[in-house]
């Protein structure tokens, strides 16, 4: 069933402790659209869970999950943006150090293409800007770069490297 929206902003919500199963679902949505086969393992999804209540219960944390509610299945969420504000020694342009970290987008695949992403990134952003983030970082997809581009986000070298420990 394809969902169409009229005033997706009003939909959008701080996610809660209860929604944490459905954070995880639409985060393995992402995780899976990230590659050709997609169907990634969810085994870690109960491991994860409890972590996530938790995170998601803290109101006043340096976490924070914006969702909508899925408006043809209720308890279902329909697009989620997920986001962690850091803290990097300062420097000019942004001398508090505060950096905020997109790290999860998604949105279901049958209620796609009804703004419920944006509105989700729209007030995580206004939640960074009210804790004092100077910047934004994130990874974009590409199918995901014109939605990023829309909200002024900018294509940077990244230097990046990783160890998993």
């Amino acid at each position: 069933m394809r969902v169409t929206s009229v005033r997706p902003m009003s939909l959008v919500r701080r996610a809660r402790p209860e929604d944490a199963t459905e954070v995880l679902r639409l985060r393995q949505v992402m995780i899976d659209s990230m590659f050709e086969h997609g169907g990634g393992p969810t085994d870690w999804h109960a491991e994860s869970l409890p972590t996530l209540r938790g995170r998601l219960a803290e109101e006043d944390g340096d976490f924070a999950a914006f969702v909508v509610d899925h408006p043809g299945r209720p308890g279902a969420l329909a697009a989620l943006a997920v986001g962690t504000l850091e803290y990097r020694v300062g420097r000019a342009g942004n001398p508090h150090g505060r950096v905020g970290h997109v790290f999860s987008v998604a949105t279901d695949p049958d209620a796609r293409r009804c703004g419920y992403a944006r509105v989700c990134m729209e007030e995580l952003l206004e939640w960074f800007r009210t804790r004092g983030a100077r910047q934004v970082d994130l990874n974009a997809s590409a199918a995901a770069e014109p939605l990023y581009a829309s909200l002024g986000f900018v294509r940077k070298p990244d230097p990046s490297m990783r160890l998993e420990l």
